[in-house]
């Protein structure tokens, strides 16, 4: 990925948080006729005792049996799990710096993570179904009334759990990218996160909140 040094995005913990609010996952692939992408929710748990040559965390998710992805990806290439946060469009008009000399263009804002790494496979029913165990208690917290797996009946979860197949990711590169308005000036930051913040769009105003926070960030 083109990533220019004001876009660059490498703290863990914001990768990380975009990972956590963004887990729908584009997963690519090389398979026998080519790249091919599937999108998977995945989870990021990062790695419990980081060394240097070891994975930063573990992307880990589930596909359908039938999903030939878990059969047929080539083991010699690494996989790559793109993660697309806020993205927006941003007119010229946004800029303060339009009224002084009109030398701006239009462009796009978005914040994605990469997430590079081997895959492997779980056909295993008690990592699968704990997989799905996990992953339903953490999005369904939020709810007045969670759904749990144990709700339904146990031959049923038993029956669905034999058609998918477990995946995991040892991620051992990140990257960040943060386009958002990092190398205009703060005059046109300010203009770009106040005509976002009105916007009707929903992520507009994530994308307004990302444009005003580069001027928190350290070195900004």
């Amino acid at each position: 990925m083109y990533t220019p040094a004001h876009f660059s995005e490498t703290r863990l913990p914001v990768l990380r948080a975009l990972m956590q609010a963004h887990p729908l996952a584009t997963l690519i692939a090389l398979g026998p006729a080519g790249l091919v992408a599937n999108h998977i929710p995945l989870r990021f748990d990062p790695a419990p005792d980081k060394d240097a040559s070891g994975p930063i965390g573990f992307l880990r998710g589930h596909v359908a049996r039938a999903n030939p992805l878990w059969r047929e990806f080539d083991p010699a290439v690494e996989v790559l799990a793109v993660f697309q946060g806020p993205q927006a469009y941003i007119s010229p008009s946004a800029y303060p710096s339009k009224q002084a000399d009109g030398r701006v263009v239009p462009t796009w804002n978005y914040a994605v993570v990469h997430a590079h790494g081997p895959l492997h496979i779980h056909d295993d029913a008690a990592w699968t179904h704990g997989l799905v165990v996990e992953l339903t208690r953490e999005h369904e917290a939020p709810r007045t009334a969670p759904w749990a797996v144990s709700d339904a009946p146990d031959d049923y979860i038993a029956q669905l759990n034999r058609a998918i197949v477990g995946i995991e990711i040892p991620v051992m590169r990140l990257a960040g990218k943060w386009k958002t308005s990092g190398n205009q000036p703060a005059a046109n930051r300010q203009g770009v996160a106040h005509a976002l913040a009105a916007s009707t769009r929903e992520d507009d105003r994530r994308m307004a909140a990302l444009v005003a926070a580069h001027d928190l960030t350290p070195g900004a």
